[in-house]
């Protein structure tokens, strides 16, 4: 499974797991029963490590958000940004650059172009952020 199907696979349970608020193992069974979303270690690594950091994630959204509230944010436009997030922040293997980018694909699938434009927005906001830090 490409790193791009796990990454796929994973925002389709966190947009789920927003939408309806159930506890992410029983996202899982339902997956696996359906048979539509691919479910193994590596996504269930990505989704529980988005959900587990959610609140941090949500409280950088809302920083780097300036057109937008969270609360104004769509759930698809939500899930893309947690899970970008989390893997530029915890994931060691995976370049920041790539994160973003990989975001914007699964924005460009799934939502509005404008919403594409937002996600790079935000993502790109943050990122130059960190790397101003991490140059101090």
């Amino acid at each position: 499974m490409s790193r791009r199907d796990v990454r796929d696979s994973a925002f389709k349970l966190v947009f789920e797991q927003l939408l309806r608020d159930d506890d992410i193992q029983e996202l899982y069974e339902i997956a696996e029963e359906i048979d539509e979303i691919t479910v193994n270690d590596e996504v269930k690594q990505l989704v529980d490590g988005t959900l587990v950091h959610a609140e941090e994630l949500d409280s950088i959204i809302g920083n780097y958000s300036k057109s937008r509230k969270l609360s104004r944010i769509s759930k698809l436009n939500h899930a893309i940004l947690r899970i970008a997030l989390y893997e530029c922040i915890y994931d060691e293997n995976t370049p920041m650059s790539a994160a973003i980018s990989e975001a914007v694909k699964l924005a460009m699938t799934y939502t509005y172009k404008e919403d594409a434009s937002f996600i790079n927005g935000v993502l790109g906001a943050f990122s130059r952020d960190r790397g101003e830090a991490e140059n101090a």
